[in-house]
């Protein structure tokens, strides 16, 4: 039933052309809008820092103007054919990691590993909570191969920063490139600490969430 109501919420708001600002702090699939982006949810998984599988479903929401921007970065860089003197004959992609996180899986995190450089403080909450955060990473568009970038997901330590240079060059025009696309092109905030991690800004004022999607 949930999920037929942002279907219909969805289509209403884009082709009526309503632009009521709660109407972009509904969350939405992001397949539903962004069909070719790629997916790689780590917590619906044993495969991130908890070793448990937090997420009870395999799909990725976030808030309805989040997903448009993204649509924007995604459209973007499946023009580019060429980065770095590589050649991508079908442009290159997004592949998010994370996108709304209950606040629930909040709590756990934090408790596992409670430090709130990498594992935001549940007391005040993450913007993953509040549906305004993408963890996100590119893709060759062709193969679906990740491009290099300085760490896995979810490293907590100095090379995940935007600020460690001490990487080889493709690796830094890799990180770039994403960086420019997500805060140029997107309007999207970065956070210093992790390469992966873009916050929609507006969404720091929008109600936290604690609901599991099904």
């Amino acid at each position: 039933m949930f999920r037929i109501y942002i279907f219909l919420f969805t289509a209403a708001f884009i082709f009526s052309g309503v632009k009521a600002q709660t109407a972009r702090e509904e969350l939405v699939p992001v397949k539903q809008l962004i069909p070719d982006i790629a997916m790689d949810l780590k917590y619906n998984t044993t495969d991130n820092f908890t070793h448990q599988k937090l997420y009870t479903i395999d799909e990725a929401y976030l808030a309805l103007g989040a997903v448009l921007k993204l649509k924007i970065v995604q459209d973007s860089l499946r023009k580019i054919t060429s980065h770095n003197g590589i050649s991508y004959p079908r442009g290159i992609g997004l592949k998010i990691y994370d996108a709304y996180r209950p606040r629930a899986v909040q709590y756990l995190m934090f408790e596992i590993f409670p430090n709130p450089i990498y594992v935001a403080d549940p007391a005040s909450g993450s913007v993953h909570n509040r549906g305004g955060a993408i963890d996100v990473s590119l893709i060759d568009y062709a193969t679906g191969a990740e491009l290099q970038m300085p760490t896995v997901f979810d490293w907590f330590g100095e090379e995940a920063s935007h600020d460690y240079t001490n990487l080889p060059a493709n690796v830094i025009a890799n990180r770039l490139l994403l960086k420019t696309m997500m805060t140029q092109v997107g309007g999207f905030t970065l956070y210093t600490s992790e390469w992966w991690h873009y916050t929609y800004s507006p969404a720091s004022g929008y109600p936290l969430l604690d609901f599991q999607m099904k």
